[in-house]
């Protein structure tokens, strides 16, 4: 291979830059000089850059120029090397007319990994079908911070949840066919006061303890191919110029063999955003030499400037030819190689959203529904007479799906397009539900200050036997909208004035039921423990997808039962930001400080029809610690009809020689139990959940007495346990507090005996469970 053809195989090619779908965008394309795409493609091409979803296109129509510009590549170019096509999978193929699932964010409230793996199973068939070879997903980033616009495209702020979790979503995709790509490596979530591309100042502890794992996991358990590096810079060193973490910790530490691609424009940001290369060509041997080998969405710094340097002998050419082989390995392993590869026929009457892409999206909303609270409202009798849903996002498609969504990533610059598939709003959904009558107004919009619609609003509400409010966000990028990338925010209160509407709803005495359809946490505390006047129940929604609508709907009228948990803590205030569940004591609440970042509602929080107790746990006495031991509790189901249980498995290191969360997540289940009867669940845990990074930053596992329990949510224990939470929560105002509805078991102590056990890897394996 020439030089050219060799650097050709380090990058992308972006056929379509319609709209802005990635940072800088505007101020880093380079606009077309008048070349043909086979004269940009005569030394060959690494990849091709969204070719489906950058603006809408038919599957049909795109994929046959697909196949051709592959058998031109095959036929005109030298070595006949076809092109990797990668595209954005987050909520499904982001593709016009393709299906949209809900966003990762309520992957995590569901809780639940084999359902989440059918999804990406299905997601990758449809874009192996049409030609794709890499999902730009899971996002792998471990929510620290609520005010981050791009919260919804995480699944947790609990690096267990979110490593079994995306794990399953890489399992799916690549059974499919398609190479996963592990985003974004490393640390991008702790970004200085929760604004996108800020520095992140978290300690080495706090990286290999918490962000590094749900990594590990998706390579080592999930053996996903491929990564994509974070835009942050770490301690003042840009992780795209950082060969400690990209080949040392990744490659060299962790055995990873597959590819490292650049997420957009990074490579070229090391000069023009972070400041420390001088020019493109600078930038890429930077990148190349730290270990990225593939610069996306084009070849700012891996063609000419990079060529220019290993001729001027300021590049060892034998870094180009590692990246190279990387490179082939992975099209070795697709069949890009394949002498006979796109000599069929392209797919022809191609359905991007099939009955079973819609069933799974339903299934998949529906247990990702959180009740928040219910003063028995809920369920809804269909045959209670007039029901007003009212609110910005009563009726709006758009408001069910993510940022990452084709509707609001690339629709948005085509407003006359319909969306191509079929998405119930909430309110269409309820009509078709209730045998009564159902009225509506939109009451304000998302934004803005306009308070002209609340009267309406309120006239509607008075006039109905029940108000279903629904509100939230518009995900969009870059400012447009109130979350998704680039729209972090300052504050946590709803946007708009959305909390104007659903207050006037409410004191208008009608019972009052409050769907928030959002892509992040927001501060209700107000809705949910205020002293005043508060809705009958709270409904957490995080961007449900197509069959959302159809979801809440079900929920709201009981046909299904709500079984989500909170993934991410809710909020008290923007002000008590950043704050993870995972605190060490000194994290939480105390009588050294007035500013209280008890949430209002924990981790693993979530209210069902029913009525769950634990009961009989048994744990094992003793566990060396490079062993496993086992956790036995009796869930029974104490109400009148079945439901879903998250059980959770929670523990705590008494003593170790750092500090440790006062609280932290071992293991979860997701168990179905009939009214009246129970389920005995035993867990099976290696004691490496307990590990952490010591004093010299060697992950070890230490002897002493760890506590274990099960409870519904992160806060839940019994009166006089060591945790400071105690299943209470303080109201805002600081005038009482409230039980928070919750189940424990007594919790058992467990010797962990022997020497400090060294642990080389977070252990893949996964806590297993077996219900009787």
């Amino acid at each position: 291979m020439t030089l050219e053809e060799k650097t050709a195989q380090l990058v992308g090619y972006w056929l379509d830059q319609n709209g802005v779908v990635a940072p800088m965008q505007g101020e880093m394309t380079t606009r077309s000089d008048g070349s043909t795409l086979a004269d940009i493609t005569r030394d060959g091409i690494g990849q091709f850059t969204r070719v489906y979803g950058t603006r809408p296109v038919e599957p049909d129509e795109r994929a046959a120029w697909l196949w051709d510009e592959q058998r031109r590549l095959k036929r005109e170019t030298r070595l006949g090397i076809p092109a990797l096509v990668h595209e954005e999978c987050l909520t499904g193929l982001a593709a016009w007319k393709a299906a949209t699932f809900p966003t990762p964010l309520a992957w995590g409230a569901a809780f639940d990994p084999e359902l989440v793996e059918r999804v990406g199973a299905v997601i990758g068939d449809s874009m192996r079908r049409l030609g794709v070879h890499q999902g730009l997903a899971p996002v792998l980033d471990v929510v620290r911070d609520p005010r981050w616009g791009r919260v919804d495209e995480c699944i947790g702020e609990d690096p267990y949840l979110v490593g079994t979790v995306g794990t399953a979503y890489v399992r799916g995709l690549q059974r499919a066919g398609v190479d996963a790509t592990l985003k974004h490596f490393l640390g991008y979530s702790a970004s200085q006061a929760g604004r996108n591309h800020a520095p992140v100042h978290a300690g080495a502890r706090e990286i290999a303890d918490v962000f590094l794992p749900p990594f590990e996991m998706a390579l080592l358990d999930g053996g996903a191919r491929s990564v994509m590096n974070s835009y942050a810079e770490i301690d003042g060193v840009p992780v795209a110029a950082n060969a400690d973490l990209l080949t040392g910790l990744l490659r060299d530490r962790l055995g990873f063999d597959g590819t490292v691609v650049a997420d957009y424009f990074s490579v070229a940001f090391l000069e023009v955003m972070h400041g420390i290369a001088a020019d493109r060509g600078e930038a890429a041997a930077m990148a190349l030499e730290a270990g990225v080998d593939v610069e996306l969405p084009t070849g700012d710094a891996y063609l000419a400037p990079l060529v220019e340097r290993v001729r001027a002998g300021l590049v060892d050419e034998a870094l180009v030819d590692r990246a190279v082989l990387r490179v082939l390995r992975q099209k070795e392993r697709l069949g890009l190689l394949d002498p006979d590869v796109f000599e069929d026929e392209p797919p022809t009457g191609i359905d991007l959203d099939t009955a079973a892409h819609r069933d799974l999206a339903r299934q998949l909303a529906a247990e990702s529904l959180v009740l928040l609270s219910n003063d028995g409202v809920l369920p809804l009798d269909p045959l209670q007479g007039v029901v007003a849903v009212i609110g910005p996002n009563a009726h709006r498609a758009e408001a069910l799906q993510g940022c990452y969504s084709f509707a609001n990533h690339v629709l948005a610059d085509h407003p006359d397009l319909p969306l191509g598939f079929a998405i119930p709003t909430v309110l269409e959904a309820l009509r078709a539900s209730l045998g009564g009558t159902v009225s509506t107004a939109v009451g304000c919009a998302v934004e803005g200050d306009d308070r002209s619609g609340i009267a309406e609003a309120v006239a509607v509400a008075r006039d109905a036997e029940v108000a279903v409010v629904v509100v939230g966000d518009q995900a969009g990028l870059f400012g447009r909208g109130t979350v998704g990338e680039g729209n972090d925010t300052a504050s946590l209160d709803l946007p708009g004035v959305q909390r104007e509407l659903v207050e006037a709803v409410v004191a208008t005495g009608t019972p009052t039921v409050v769907v928030l359809l959002t892509g992040r946490p927001y501060a209700i505390g107000w809705a949910l423990d205020g002293p005043g006047p508060r809705p009958s129940a709270v409904v957490q929604a995080f961007f449900p997808g197509e069959g959302g609508g159809l979801a809440i709907a079900d929920l709201l009228t009981g046909a299904v039962a709500p079984s989500g948990r909170l993934p991410v803590s809710l909020p008290r205030a923007a002000g008590a930001q950043p704050y993870t569940y995972l605190h060490p004591r000194l994290g939480g609440p105390s009588d050294v400080t007035a500013a209280d970042s008890t949430p209002v509602r924990p981790f693993g929080f979530g209210l069902t029809y029913t009525a769950f107790a634990y009961q009989d746990l048994v744990v094992d006495d003793a566990v060396t610690t490079d062993g496993t031991f086992t956790v036995t509790v009796t869930v029974r189901n104490t109400g009148q009809r079945e439901g879903s249980d998250v059980v959770q498995l929670y523990g705590h290191d008494v003593h170790a020689s750092v500090t440790r969360p006062v609280v932290q997540l071992l293991g979860y289940a997701r168990v179905d139990v009939p009214a009246g009867e129970s389920r005995s669940v035993r867990f099976t845990v290696p004691v490496q959940r307990f590990a952490f990074s010591g004093r010299d930053l060697r992950k070890v596992v230490e002897p002493g007495d760890v506590q274990v329990w099960v409870a519904s949510h992160a806060a839940a224990s019994r009166p006089g346990g060591p945790l400071e939470s105690g299943g209470i929560v303080a109201l805002s105002d600081g005038s009482a507090a409230v039980p928070l509805p919750g189940t424990a078991t007594e919790r058992a102590t467990l010797r962990v005996t022997g020497p400090v056990h060294e642990v080389q890897l977070t252990d893949p394996r996964l806590v297993t469970w077996t219900v009787a």
